[in-house]
């Protein structure tokens, strides 16, 4: 395989890429601002610290939506600039490895594609990657053999949840119930207890250092917007308050894991009770996620190191090691 090669993750909230070339990966916020609505503003991470801050004249957007690309030009913009900055400037044909949830249409796959071809990267060649598959891999499971893996992927706006075997996917569902439900539950119960609002940002910062501040003792200091004065004002919210309004959404999860459970295979099930389940995914390191998940179904949780990257890390796997190279594919029709 050349060495210009690169994996990309497309998430809702962040794009995770690995570039082959000097062994890296690259995480940055999936965010474009746009000024007076054509004029790049910002992207990336730049485009994250504006959000929620932003003046009327420049929109600040995420192009993809529930894990698919719902903006495709801005989707083109951002890998366009992304890819360049990871080659400073010098594009070279490369091959690209792009990861693509199960549980889409055909036409939802295709765009992937069709937003490498089109967004001017000189792209060799495209092979597609199953995200499941990519996540087994980055988890160091030999995902080619024939025991049953299941794989629980907590993404920022859906959760994706694969049993794998032989290098395929079984079954899969995606739903939609991830880390913005979380920041959303957050930022609803505050409003409800507190009269205040708060913002987006704030909300996902409370929610990623909730194990912290339990272990700690100590509640989050939060600033917002007093729904009755008007004010700008500081609180203190209980953790207790957080996790309370967790909870429905973490057993919406468990639910759906039970669903797919309820159609596993015997065999492939057996496999599942002796390995139990891997948890993956940016919002998947919220507090208390994996131990509802192990007490719901009564399974083994296994949590990644790197649960951001570890999608990125399969493709990873996929570009540098032949023996995986046949678990990803060309889209029908489309191969070069």
């Amino acid at each position: 395989m050349a060495n210009n090669a690169f994996g990309i993750d497309l998430g809702t909230n962040n794009i995770k890429i690995y570039s082959r070339l000097d062994d890296c990966f690259v995480v940055e916020k999936n965010m474009i601002a746009i000024e007076n609505k054509n004029t790049l503003f910002a992207y990336g991470n730049s485009a994250y610290d504006m959000y929620e801050k932003a003046p009327g004249n420049i929109h600040i957007s995420f192009p993809l939506s529930n894990g698919v690309i719902a903006d495709i030009k801005n989707m083109e913009t951002l890998i366009r600039y992304f890819i360049g900055d990871i080659q400073k400037g010098n594009n070279k044909p490369s091959d690209f490895f792009i990861a693509v949830p199960t549980d889409v249409t055909e036409v939802e796959k295709r765009a992937f594609y069709d937003l490498i071809r089109d967004s001017g990267v000189k792209a060799r060649k495209i092979m597609v990657v199953e995200k499941a598959v990519a996540d087994g891999l980055g988890l160091d499971i030999d995902v080619k053999n024939s025991q049953g893996v299941l794989m629980v992927n907590v993404g920022y706006e859906t959760t994706e949840i694969s049993i794998l075997s032989l290098g395929g996917i079984v079954l899969s569902k995606l739903i939609k119930n991830g880390g913005l439900k979380f920041d959303e539950a957050i930022r609803a119960a505050v409003r409800k207890e507190f009269n205040l609002i708060i913002g987006g940002k704030t909300a996902e910062v409370v929610k990623m250092n909730l194990g912290d501040l339990e272990k700690e003792g100590r509640g989050a200091v939060v600033y917002g917007r007093d729904i009755v004065t008007g004010l700008p004002v500081e609180r203190e919210i209980p953790t207790k308050l957080v996790t309370d309004c967790l909870e429905e959404l973490f057993h919406s999860i468990v639910d759906n894991v039970k669903v797919i459970l309820e159609r596993t295979p015997p065999e492939l099930a057996a496999d599942i009770y002796r390995h139990g389940i891997y948890l993956t995914g940016g919002a998947s390191r919220v507090s208390h996620l994996a131990e509802r998940l192990a007490a719901g179904t009564g399974l083994k949780v296994n949590e990644a190191e790197d649960p951001e990257i570890s999608v990125v890390m399969g493709l990873a796997k996929i570009i540098k090691e032949d023996n995986y190279k046949s678990v990803a594919y060309a889209i029908e029709g489309m191969s070069k």
